[in-house]
Order: structure tokens, then sequence, then C-alpha cells
């Protein structure tokens, strides 16, 4: 009996089975994850860029990238002779992201070779990851900015994030603040809108800078003074 089937379902049997065969297939090529997580910086890259990560031909990751493209893993842009690459969506980082919580479980011996300054500070997609960012959401937790569950901002929350001037979506469409498990801390960190709204703000104020390529980003000395400053965290 397929479990995924209703008595009203016209479809194959194996239709959802199938496109979830399709995506785990695209995603089993070392070549197409390397590609992918370059992706998890939220930037947009050229198949020539993103075949140097990869460290394949240009033509090669072409036809990876065609893959990712028929599995709607990323989304391509066109902008005068240049094709431009990127993350199909948010929904496809959290895919990224949980699956490396997943790979990293499997090893029999949990000691991380994720370089410190990945560990510490990284984008996932539009929102901070890393050591820093799990502190952070440990501390909205703590001072109860965030509801038990971190699906929501209290009252209490909104007005700080308003007061830092975090400028939150009250019309978006994906969830408004949720818990994204962390990769290499297997702990968590803030997602969702309020996850890149702060994450803007830090941009913005140039508390945090991004290195190009990478995704890493470097706490800034006004970033460890505002850090301090509203989430009780020292920065050495």
């Amino acid at each position: 009996m397929n479990p995924f089937r209703t008595q009203c379902d016209n479809e194959p049997d194996d239709v959802l089975e199938t496109s979830m065969a399709m995506v785990a297939s695209a995603l089993s090529d070392p070549s197409r994850v390397s590609i992918l997580c370059a992706l998890m910086d939220g930037r947009a890259w050229t198949a020539t860029e993103l075949s140097v990560v990869a460290d394949i031909a240009a033509s090669t990751a072409s036809g990876h990238l065609n893959r990712l493209l028929s599995n709607g893993l990323v989304i391509c842009l066109t902008q005068g002779r240049h094709r431009y690459y990127s993350l199909a969506g948010h929904h496809i980082a959290e895919l990224l992201e949980n699956l490396m919580g997943v790979s990293m479980r499997t090893h029999k011996h949990p000691v991380s070779s994720t370089p410190v300054s990945l560990r510490y500070a990284r984008t996932c997609y539009d929102h901070l990851a890393g050591e820093l960012a799990v502190n952070i959401y440990e501390f909205l937790l703590r001072e109860k900015w965030l509801e038990a569950e971190g699906t929501k901002l209290t009252s209490d929350g909104k007005i700080h994030f308003e007061k830092m001037g975090v400028m939150l979506n009250s019309r978006t469409r994906r969830k408004p603040c949720c818990p994204c498990l962390d990769w290499s801390e297997r702990r968590y960190h803030l997602g969702g809108d309020a996850g890149s709204a702060l994450f803007t703000l830090f941009l913005q104020k140039e508390w945090v800078t991004r290195i190009e390529g990478y995704r890493e980003v470097n706490v800034t000395d006004a970033g460890r003074i505002a850090i301090y400053r509203l989430f009780n965290l020292k920065i050495t």
C-alpha cells in the first residue's frame, strides 16, 4: 500500500517517490554539493566562478547546474552576457543546512574539521550561522525575546528588535521566525524572516563584513561593541 496515495488520487502511485528520488539523485554528486554549498552565502554566482569552487571544468559545471535547475534546487538570472545562479529559495537553504547536520552526525568521532573562522560566523543563505549566531539565539531565548519553541518573537522581542532597527516584514510568506539547526554547532540559530532581517541590520550597520567568494563573515570592531551591548556577548 502506498502511504502517499489517497482514494481520490489520479496520479500514478510513484509520482512523489520518483520526485523525491530525483532530488536526492541531484544531491548525490560531490561537485553539485560543492556548488550548492557555495550558493549558501546567499549571493548569485556565475558558472565559471562555481567551476573554480568545485574544482571542475566550466563545461562540467554547466552540466551540473542544468541538473540542479531541472530539479528546482537553483534558479538562473540572465543579465547582459552573464548568467547568474543562486539557490531557489530559503527552503532549499534549510534543506541543505539540515542535510549538513545529518551528515555530521553520521561520523563515529564527531570532531569537526570545519575551519575555525567558518564555524564562528558564516552565512546560512540570508541569515547568520555559526557559534556567534547560536549564542545570539540562546540569548534571545534566555531573555524571553523568543517564544520557547523559537517560532515567534515575544512582544518584548518585537520591541527590542524595533529599537535595534531590525525591519521585520509583516507580510512575508516565509516563517516569521524559526529555529534553524546549525550543522557545525549542533544547536539552533535564528532563521526565518527575523533571522534574515537581523543579519541585514548587521550588514547595514557594518557590524559584520562579508568575505568575497566565501561564506565566512568577519565581526568588525564596531560589531564587537554592538554585540556586547545588545546581546551581552564578548568577542575576543
